[in-house]
């Protein structure tokens, strides 16, 4: 009898694998892309720095670039804008738009900010009221990111698929770094962790967390062989070197261009789109400072890391294998957090800092003014707690994850390990800007990406989100 049942087990476990082999073998995969130009009008804010001055020149255009992928049961959509950050308001604005417009569901689209910092900020860490009108950028920002996944929807084709990645550590270093002797932030307590602090600062001991090296990438082409968009990703802040007054996208839109100079789909239809996405990297930019500081020309840096991790990408492109088929899935949660309250201590600071004349020497810290007049700010008008939207997305045996924060390298590198995913990676500042989202390991150090306002929800805050990803994850793998 046994024997029997085990045969009828095999049997039927080779019948359910031809069965889901020939069913995938009839669905058709398909992608599209699209860009879209979001530059803003000459005499536009920038952001990004502690002066934000008006935009005299556009060095070069910024662009919202949108993939859409289907398996025959699922679409998704993807998208990345050159903005310093955007507000979750005008990102739901324009999915009402996109689902209004094509066959797409809403919480299968993922709207991103790449944090240039020579670019506007469409409101991104702020409360902004739902019936507050928009400007005349932000209505053509909201407008253009929706006619982007439209655009993408409409240019789907039968398509392969590839994922990989490579490691190109010369470009991300930690920016915080641990003192001999701690000093005061803003608000009179103490840190032992500065924030860019000089190069060869003999104050330093070490960085205080780790890179992740990782340039992890998605590589889509036609049936035919036509490159159609490869979607990168890269923890690495942002780069520089733009005079204060021009606008452009950074490194990210570099990318797309040489990109396009490796496979040579300058003048294929539809045009091929490169987009870097950011990873975690709130707490990491491009300069070592255990060496001299290295002087360049305006864009020169850039143009320079954007080249090596394009070659670097491509030449890796070459070496895998094709997929006519995966299948495709999204999950999204959304979780409340508390938000960050400032202590008694910080507010009896606070109190002494605004009662200071202006003739007097500041008590901590040379912006304590500026920054005592944000911690009563927000504790005037921000809730005790805030939802926020968090995104999983299944391609095949890729996973990526997503939130809307300046996430520490050591929460990707989490997902990254914990992920039932063979390759995953983070995309931050997804569905809106919270600013920095910092370890509990790292507030307890101080330095400004823990400062009041700048991190602004609970302490585990890194932890809760972590482990909804890991289980928005678990669900898409037992799919």
């Amino acid at each position: 009898m046994y024997k029997y049942k085990f045969v009828l087990i095999v049997f039927f476990t080779v019948m359910l694998r031809t069965l889901q082999t020939n069913a995938q073998e009839n669905k058709v995969f398909r992608a599209g892309a699209s860009q879209a130009d979001v530059s803003p009008p000459i005499g536009a804010k920038i952001y990004g720095n502690w002066v934000q001055p008006s935009a005299k020149s556009i060095h070069d255009a910024l662009h919202a670039k949108s993939l859409v992928l289907d398996d025959g049961e699922t679409k998704i959509a993807l998208v990345v804008v050159d903005l310093v950050e955007i507000n979750k308001r005008y990102i739901e604005a324009a999915k009402d738009l996109i689902v209004s417009e094509v066959d797409l569901d809403r919480e299968n689209i993922m709207i991103s900010a790449t944090h240039t910092h020579s670019g506007p900020s469409a409101d991104g860490d702020v409360f902004v009221a739902d019936d507050a009108p928009l400007n005349d950028y932000t209505k053509m920002l909201v407008r253009k990111l929706a006619d982007g996944v439209v655009s993408a929807y409409y240019h789907l084709e039968p398509a392969e698929i590839a994922w990989g990645g490579v490691d190109v550590p010369d470009h991300v270093f930690v920016r915080r770094w641990i003192l001999k002797d701690s000093v005061y932030s803003p608000y009179g307590t103490k840190d032992i962790v500065k924030m860019n602090p000089g190069f060869e600062n003999p104050a330093l001991v070490k960085p205080s967390g780790p890179i992740d090296p990782e340039v992890s990438f998605v590589s889509i082409r036609s049936t035919t062989g036509r490159p159609i968009a490869v979607l990168a990703n890269y923890s690495l802040h942002y780069v520089g070197g733009v005079p204060g007054d021009e606008i452009s996208a950074d490194y990210f839109s570099l990318f797309g261009r040489y990109m396009e100079q490796n496979i040579s789909a300058e003048a294929s239809f539809p045009q091929f789109v490169g987009i870097m996405s950011n990873g975690s990297s709130g707490n990491v930019n491009n300069f070592d400072y255990s060496k001299p500081r290295e002087y360049y020309e305006p864009y020169v840096k850039m143009n320079r890391v954007a080249k090596d991790l394009a070659d670097k990408v491509y030449a890796e492109m070459k070496e895998l294998k094709y997929q006519k088929y995966v299948p495709i899935n999204a999950k999204e949660s959304i979780l409340r957090l508390k938000v960050r309250r400032a202590s008694p201590e910080v507010m009896a600071n606070v109190a002494r800092i605004q009662a200071r004349s202006e003739n007097e020497k500041p008590f901590y810290n040379n912006w304590e003014k500026m920054y005592a007049n944000r911690v009563l700010t927000m504790e005037a008008t921000w809730p005790d707690s805030i939802d926020i939207t968090l995104q999983a997305f299944q391609i095949g045996d890729l996973g990526i994850a997503t939130l809307p924060f300046e996430a520490f390298t050591q929460t990707g590198l989490e997902i990254k390990d914990k992920s039932p995913f063979d390759h995953t990676f983070t995309i931050e500042l997804a569905n809106g800007c919270l600013n920095y989202l910092p370890t509990p390991e790292e507030i307890d150090m101080g330095g400004y990406e823990t400062w009041h306002t700048i991190n602004r929800v609970e302490r585990n805050a890194s932890v809760k989100i972590t482990e909804e990803l890991l289980s928005l994850f678990k669900s898409l793998k037992q799919q």
